[in-house]
């Protein structure tokens, strides 16, 4: 399996994890000229942008430590251009959340969505 299909392959297991746990998809791989956020769902009365991490093998490190300051902004800055381009009244609070799925040695993955991950960098 490729990158991409390997990508998209565990943002489905995400965006089910996120369905599944009360969520709704407003749209998956929102690309703009600043870069791309995975999935952004409603969760509850929030409008979430989420990223999404896996990892395979312990080895590389959690998925959670790959989301840094850098893709942190990168997010951000997608998700004023969304907020833009869909309406400048938005009346709904806004959250930033990570889905991290690692893959053990095993094959087995577990699903770990931090609400709140983090806050807006400019």
């Amino acid at each position: 399996m490729n990158k991409r299909n390997m990508g998209s392959f565990y943002e489905d297991i995400a965006a089910k994890y996120i369905e599944d746990h009360g969520g709704r998809i407003i749209e998956r791989n929102y690309r703009a000229r600043q870069g791309e956020i995975d999935i952004i769902a409603c969760d509850g009365e929030y409008l979430c942008f989420v990223e999404v991490k896996y990892r395979n093998k312990d080895k590389y490190g959690d998925a959670l430590a790959a989301v840094n300051y850098v893709k942190q902004r990168k997010i951000c800055k997608v998700s004023q251009v969304y907020i833009k381009c869909n309406g400048a009244n938005f009346d709904i609070p806004i959250r930033y959340d990570v889905v991290a799925v690692n893959v053990s040695d095993d094959g087995r993955y577990t699903v770990n969505w931090v609400k709140n991950a983090f806050d807006y960098v400019f």
